[in-house]
């Protein structure tokens, strides 16, 4: 099973995303942002750092690179699609997901451990979870504020769209708390934490990260 990590100009993460999927048990298949094709990969992981240097607004280039073009196709034909931090931010820009990411409320990048509760576990990205689990990984953001209009929020509350959702305090100012969404049919997720981080011991604050990875294994061969 293969597990694609699409590499912009100013990607930071790829090599770690990269390694939690080989550590969950997937090859990991280098994808290229010039590169349209995504070589038989099933699911795809838009990772975290800072695409095109963030000219214009976070994510704005990236949504025309030609990986994307097809990465936009698959998943409305329900490939897996992980969009982390900077991925999340590309996934608003593509409209594969509502909403837009804006700089955090305090005006000052963040890194810290942050606690979630995992809201919807019903999702490709997110069934080895318990609903209602509360996890601990990496937060690291600089335009981490998730925010969309009432009616947007709303729908997403009243579809349990809102994936994961902040505990002890908001970081960054996003609305209503929220930390990840996905799309109607479940196999787009969103997140602006980094579960990528916390997948082995010897780096992370947990392993909590762990499920993304094993989740999505677990929904293709359910597929």
């Amino acid at each position: 099973m293969k597990i694609g990590v699409v590499t912009f100009p100013g990607s930071l993460d790829d090599a770690d995303a990269r390694r939690a999927a080989a550590v969950a048990g997937a090859e990991a298949v280098a994808l290229w942002h010039g590169d349209a094709d995504l070589h038989g990969v099933d699911a795809v992981v838009l990772p975290g750092g800072f695409s095109y240097g963030d000219y214009l607004r976070a994510g704005a280039i990236s949504r025309f690179a030609p990986v994307m073009e097809t990465i936009i196709k698959k998943a409305g034909e329900g490939l897996p699609v992980l969009g982390i931090c900077n991925g999340f931010q590309v996934l608003c820009e593509s409209h594969l997901l509502p909403g837009a990411l804006i700089k955090n409320h305090h005006r000052k990048f963040i890194c810290k451990d942050q606690p979630l509760r995992i809201e919807n576990n019903r999702t490709a990205w997110t069934s080895d979870y318990d609903a209602n689990h509360e996890i601990t990984i990496v937060l690291k953001n600089q335009d981490g504020s998730y925010v969309a209009d009432e009616a947007t929020l709303d729908r997403l509350e009243g579809e349990g769209r809102v994936v994961a959702r902040y505990l002890d305090e908001n970081p960054n100012g996003s609305y209503r708390d929220i930390a990840g969404i996905t799309n109607e049919r479940g196999n787009v997720v969103g997140l602006m934490p980094h579960p990528e981080h916390c997948v082995e011991t010897l780096t992370g604050p947990t392993t909590d990260g762990l499920g993304f990875f094993t989740s999505v294994l677990k929904a293709v061969v359910a597929s």
